[in-house]
């Protein structure tokens, strides 16, 4: 009698199992259509040793990892003051005459870019745009007759709808993963590469060498860009991010148009809206951006906009969190004017604001101060004997254009030393900024994950 249940139970279980798997999405037809308009991107460029522990591990798909996901070239033997770096990613094309999208990182700096096909035909690529706020580059290859995919759209998407990428992690070609869609309009939590970018975040397996390719719906409609992973270990953890198609071909239609992408601005340094902080501010709950500075002369300064204010709603939008201000600003045209819902001394009030356009100067976007040459936000650690036992300030703004984010400095890192002087405290930080000579190399230390590393800052630049 045992065995017969036993047998019974097996049975149910095999018969449900087949019955779930009848119900899964079947990829195979996607993946065939679409992979021949999959590239593999390889670029080139000689980059300053002396920013790194060393040379890389002469393996690209490696030397990729390091980059993109700790902001420096991967550790080995010291080398030459210069060196080349092969770094791969994945991009695809969008018109038959050989536009192509891929992100920024996957070819920012580069000297060559190589595109390689399904078919093994090989092309050099001129690169005809790129931003490097949303993280999206646009190139071009001289070839006709491209295969090419077709562009949907990312706000059709609904959470938990199935999505599928191509790519090349690890230089494995044309590989397929898919997953769901987890959420829509994300900042990312680990970092600020792209403040103003609305990700789609999933729980497609992405990884290095992933970076630019597609990801597609059902329908095989290209939604995203796959851009980045949050973290802790340096590989996949379940969580992924893809710049939404909307969203990259408005950045797409400035870069043809005219060679950069013009961002709405308000000048104001925000923070976000604590429990503490609602109940001293009289909100029943904790929500919106508090600006905690705004930039002299700025938009926000000419429209009224005053420190201490709670921004709830934006153009109609609501701001829950402090992260969805910038996304809502820099999606509007510059030059629009559009009405602020703000709480000032415990009551709602309605202003008008004239949206100006995102300085290209970080210096200026981020703080028009002396203080602030590096294109830095820094602030002094919070608890931070609970949180870490690595002495510094903390980094919350790092401007993608700036000298301290091009030597590999991320939002998140802790700032331990500046030209070999201990810092505690944003004042010993400022003091020593406003005593450096910026036509020459200086040294700052970080902390990142527990990690200490050792870079150069060249302010001449």
């Amino acid at each position: 009698m045992f065995g017969y249940k036993r047998f019974l139970f097996v049975a149910i279980f095999v018969i449900t199992g087949l019955l779930h798997a009848k119900d899964l999405p079947n990829f195979s037809d996607l993946a065939e259509e679409s992979s021949p308009a999959v590239v593999n991107i390889t670029s080139t460029k000689t980059v300053d040793n002396r920013n790194s522990f060393g040379g890389g591990f002469g393996d690209p798909r490696y030397d990729e990892f390091f980059e993109r996901f700790f902001g420096q070239p991967s550790p080995s033997v010291p080398r030459e003051n210069t060196r080349p770096v092969v770094s791969t990613g994945s991009g695809f094309i969008i018109s038959k005459d050989g536009y192509l999208l891929t992100n920024n990182h996957v070819i920012e700096g580069a000297d060559e870019i190589t595109v390689s096909l399904g078919d093994r035909r090989e092309f050099k690529a001129e690169v005809i745009g790129a931003d490097a706020r949303s993280d999206v580059a646009l190139l071009k290859i001289e070839a006709k007759n491209l295969p090419s995919l077709k562009i949907g759209s990312s706000k059709e998407l609904k959470v938990g709808e199935w999505v599928v990428a191509i790519g090349s992690p690890f230089q494995l070609s044309f590989s397929v993963t898919s997953g769901i869609v987890s959420a829509k309009g994300r900042s990312i939590p680990n970092g600020s590469d792209s403040t103003y970018v609305p990700f789609l975040q999933t729980d497609v397996a992405i990884n290095p060498g992933n970076s630019g390719g597609p990801l597609f719906n059902l329908d095989g409609e290209v939604v995203g860009i796959n851009s980045q992973i949050y973290t802790r270990s340096g590989g996949y953890m379940g969580v992924s991010f893809a710049i939404p198609i909307d969203y990259a071909m408005d950045v797409v239609d400035q870069l043809k148009e005219k060679g950069y992408v013009a961002r709405g601005w308000l000048g104001v340094s925000i923070q976000e809206v604590t429990s503490e902080l609602a109940e001293a501010l009289d909100m029943e709950v904790p929500k919106g951006a508090l600006i905690s500075q705004i930039i002299e002369d700025s938009p926000a300064e000419k429209s009224g906009l005053k420190e201490e204010d709670v921004i709830l709603f934006f153009d109609g939008e609501e701001i829950f969190y402090s992260s969805d201000l910038p996304l809502t600003v820099g999606a509007i045209k510059p030059n629009s004017r559009v009405n602020a819902v703000i709480l000032r001394d415990g009551k709602n009030k309605t202003i008008s604001v004239k949206v100006g356009e995102l300085p290209k100067d970080p210096s200026i976007a981020f703080n028009n101060t002396r203080e602030n040459i590096l294109g830095l936000l820094v602030e002094n650690q919070p608890n931070s004997s609970g949180k870490t036992s690595i002495s510094g300030i903390l980094v919350t703004g790092a401007d993608p254009e700036g000298v301290a984010y091009s030597s590999g400095i991320r939002q998140g890192d802790i700032i331990y030393s500046l030209r070999r002087t201990r810092i505690s405290n944003v004042e010993e930080f400022k003091k020593i900024l406003k005593s450096i000579n910026t036509e020459r190399n200086i040294t700052i230390g970080i902390a990142r994950n527990g990690i200490k590393r050792i870079l150069s800052l060249n302010l001449s630049k």
